[in-house]
């Protein structure tokens, strides 16, 4: 079985990088159906296998999930349930095992996965309380999650909503934990068992000082299972962490180049609460090289104080602008320079100043230096900006600042909404657009302008690393809009053919979240998130922080159907009927309705798959192994391939070759060789690795769909009137679709489709064009001319449907749950 899985795995992989257009939605369908059906006749012990292959779906899907492990496991349940019975929690989502430590290779020695009691005596959730030197780092290059952690500490409220406090191994321990991560846009709730992996007998990873204290050792097991590993959380930001323990948003500053009121920005974030962390460019050639300063190249340390501090010497006094970091490493390698442990400069602060600032000079990798030493020694600075929710009333109230702030979810979707960055000006318009209004200045600003920060990230990289799927190129570009160009939406080419920026991210980058602090006069400003190049698939929030408020909402078009667009452009060719004169519509119809005088899905197939011959699409192949998609015209075959198991051969028949399941999935019969390319020599047979995109006329899915918009009675079948009408809809898409289809391919850009159906008097947003998109689109990102007909029929059929009930006219329908299954079902 361990063979049978291996090839599932790879096969199912191959499947997922090829299978981007229509051919992906009915695979997904029987794959999962068609090897339970085989495999569990073939080995009881298969049942262990599904799981995998579930996931495996999953992971190749565009999705809002969480990741691998998203999977609700509800605590409270789980520990009840493990109490009663008396047994110790054993996560099985995320087992202990290798696969759990890493995904790229095996661990260089045994590992032995313990519980705390079997690691320490009188093992505690915390000892005395919590602090920052609790956290060392451990054998994994994760010091950016350490820096984050050390730095969470420092604010009980923000720690206990990450790290629920009521958790011990004393009362109701039943070996499970939970912790709560913000991720992108919702705070989730992470199971784990209290197995960790040791190494004779000692924690290899995150650990604290006191042997028995095992909160931060299980706290990065929870982060480790959100990510899908141990190894995914090697090499970080310190804002990626900060940011998932507070729902804020972040911000870095290269200080080479810093500006210059970075010292009031740092001020006005420790006024905010807000992490912060900085680092020193790695050594190239030396792995964490220490400076003769004593600091790390290539480490993350956490920011725990910025103030000023008053300072007395025989000839002056004043105030000195000072950081206090700490390396979380918690050991004595610290800063040597000025202001370092007993360094001589403390001499000439006061007692009580010493006593107000926390002075203390133990050995614990925490330090001082001055503001114009850090901007010498460092090189890089971030800042996570908490949200408004982080700040309790009694905070506010002591006089600590709150950040207002504005979100969106989002997607790209190629050939549809994922436009690529300006430089792509013909498609660069169809990304998704924000307004942002801005109406009063901050308070303290002279010029009487805002502080605006606009943070763009990308969702579900780091959990998907292990399939090789690492961060987009992404970037966002401000426009400034008066009140006549408010009027749009969306912005459309001509805009920004001539319309500059007056913003944009300091570059594209492919981390998972780009973000920059912008100073903007009071107004109205147009948001273009973007990958760099146009067609790239993902998912992200915006998110614009302001020091007072902002209004934000979607620029796009209202969903519905009329006014503007309502009738085709001027310049459009006039639609007509497929025959001008209405008694040969009428005998075309008597020959082919027969008796019942009516017309049904296959009667009404054979009329268009006549009569529009010539507009469907040639046949597209694929190459699977193209990195770019690359794809050429060309006759395929004739066949269905067989039907489901003609499929799942396709997918899976090139990884059982040689197997007991060759036979048991039909890889040898005639027609799923001739799919596979394994018969050169029979007529049509395609290239080994190819997936063809087949039309042999109209699929009898929107043949159905075009009655079922007009059949009234539900008989399955048109009467002559409904049958005119439907064919002169056909009509009017089909010259709109021409308009489009300049090349005569049968097929039109995506990226054209929110054009096309404006024309037809359809008005669409973003997310509905992204559903089109995912639906009917190819692997190229291109519309078929039969999927464009099926386009505009079923949303002609739902906003009919939703009129029908909305009879206040107030864009509000009420139907039952059968009412609505019923309606829809049958559309």
């Amino acid at each position: 079985m361990d063979d049978l899985k291996g090839f599932l795995r790879q096969a199912g992989q191959e499947f997922l990088n090829a299978a981007g257009d229509a051919a992906m939605g009915a695979a997904k369908d029987v794959v999962g159906s068609v090897i339970n059906e085989i495999f569990i006749k073939k080995e009881a012990d298969t049942k262990r296998v599904l799981p995998s292959i579930k996931n495996m779906r999953v992971l190749g899907e565009t999705s809002s999930n969480l990741g691998p492990y998203s999977e609700v496991q509800d605590y409270d349940t789980i520990l009840k349930s493990c109490l009663s019975s008396g047994s110790l929690f054993e996560d099985p989502i995320f087992p202990a095992g290798n696969e759990a430590l890493m995904f790229s290779r095996r661990p260089d020695r045994h590992i032995e996965w313990l519980r705390p009691h079997e690691i320490a005596d009188n093992p505690q959730f915390f000892v005395e309380g919590f602090s920052r030197f609790d956290v060392q780092q451990g054998e994994l290059g994760d010091c950016w999650l350490l820096a984050a952690t050390a730095n969470l500490t420092q604010e009980a409220t923000l720690f206990f909503r990450v790290i629920p406090p009521e958790q011990s191994f004393e009362e109701n321990y039943a070996g499970i934990f939970h912790f709560r991560f913000w991720q992108y846009g919702k705070w989730v709730d992470v199971t784990i068992d209290d197995r960790l992996p040791t190494s004779r007998g000692e924690l290899v990873y995150m650990h604290s000082t006191e042997k028995n204290e095992f909160w931060s050792a299980l706290l990065e097991k929870a982060y480790a299972k959100l990510h899908g590993s141990y190894e995914a959380l090697k090499g970080g930001s310190t804002c990626e962490a900060m940011e998932d323990f507070t729902g804020g948003v972040s911000e870095w500053y290269d200080l080479k180049e810093a500006p210059g009121n970075l010292f009031t920005i740092l001020q006005k974030a420790a006024d905010r609460n807000s992490m912060m962390g900085c680092s020193i460019e790695a050594d190239p050639n030396v792995l964490e090289a220490e400076t003769p300063q004593g600091l790390i190249r290539g480490h993350a340390y956490s920011i725990t104080k910025v103030c000023f501090i008053d300072i007395v010497t025989p000839n002056r006094q004043g105030k000195i602008p000072m950081i206090r970091m700490r390396n979380p490493w918690g050991n004595e390698a610290e800063w040597n320079g000025p202001w370092s442990d007993s360094s001589a400069e403390w001499r000439y602060i006061p007692e009580e100043q010493k006593q107000e600032i926390g002075l203390t000079f133990d050995r614990d990798g925490e330090f001082w230096m001055s503001f114009q030493d850090f901007l010498h020694n460092f090189d890089r600075v971030e800042i996570c900006n908490l949200s408004p929710d982080s700040l309790t009333e009694d905070q506010q109230q002591s006089g600590k600042r709150k950040w207002e702030m504005s979100m969106y979810e989002g997607e790209w979707t190629p050939g549809v909404t994922a436009g690529g960055c300006r430089n792509f000006l013909d498609t660069f318009w169809h990304n998704p657009q924000y307004i942002i209004t801005l109406v009063d200045p901050d308070e303290d600003d002279e010029e009487g302008h805002c502080t605006v920060i606009v943070g763009l990230m990308q969702k579900n990289r780091r959990s998907k690393r292990n399939m090789g799927m690492e961060c987009l190129t992404i970037g966002f570009a401000i426009y400034n809009l008066n009140e006549r160009e408010l009027e749009n939406r969306p912005q459309g080419l001509n805009f920004f053919r001539y319309k500059s920026s007056v913003g944009r991210s300091p570059h594209f980058i492919n981390t998972r979240e780009v973000c920059a602090r912008f100073k903007l006069p009071p107004g109205h400003y147009l948001i273009v998130p973007s990958t760099f190049d146009p067609n790239e698939e993902g998912e992200f929030i915006i998110r614009v922080f302001s020091e007072t408020q902002n209004n934000m909402e979607e620029n796009d078009d209202h969903v519905g159907y009329g006014g503007k667009g309502d009738t085709i452009t001027p310049g459009y060719p006039t639609p007509k009927p497929l025959d001008p004169q209405k008694e040969s519509l009428r005998r075309l119809f008597d020959s082919i309705a027969g008796k019942d005088m009516e017309v049904d899905w296959m009667e009404l197939k054979r009329i268009l798959d006549h009569s529009m011959r010539d507009d469907l699409p040639k046949p597209i192949v694929y190459n699977r192994f193209s990195n770019n998609n690359a794809f050429e015209t060309q006759a395929g075959p004739g066949e269905d391939g067989g039907g489901a198991c003609g499929l799942l051969s396709l997918i899976c028949g090139p990884f059982l070759k040689g197997t007991p399941f060759e036979d048991q999935l039909g890889a040898n019969d005639p027609s799923s060789k001739r799919l596979m390319g394994d018969n050169p020599s029979d007529g049509g047979a395609i290239t080994s690795g190819a997936i063809v995109d087949e039309t042999h006329g109209f699929s009898k899915d929107v043949c159905r769909s075009m009655v079922a918009m007009l059949d009234a009675d539900k008989s399955g079948k048109l009467g002559f009137e409904e049958f005119e009408t439907l064919l002169s809809d056909i009509a009017k898409w089909k010259a709109i679709f021409k308009v489009y289809d300049v090349e005569n391919t049968g097929r039109v850009s995506g990226f054209q489709l929110r054009e096309a159906l404006n024309s037809a008097g359809y008005h669409l947003n973003n997310r509905v064009l992204n559903v089109l998109g995912h639906r009917y689109g190819s692997r190229d990102g291109q519309i078929a001319f039969d999927d464009f007909i099926m386009c505009a029929v079923k949303i002609k059929t739902y906003i009919e449907i939703f009129k029908e009930r909305d009879t206040e006219k107030n864009e509000t329908a009420t139907f039952t749950l059968e009412e609505w299954i019923e309606r829809t079902i049958y559309s």
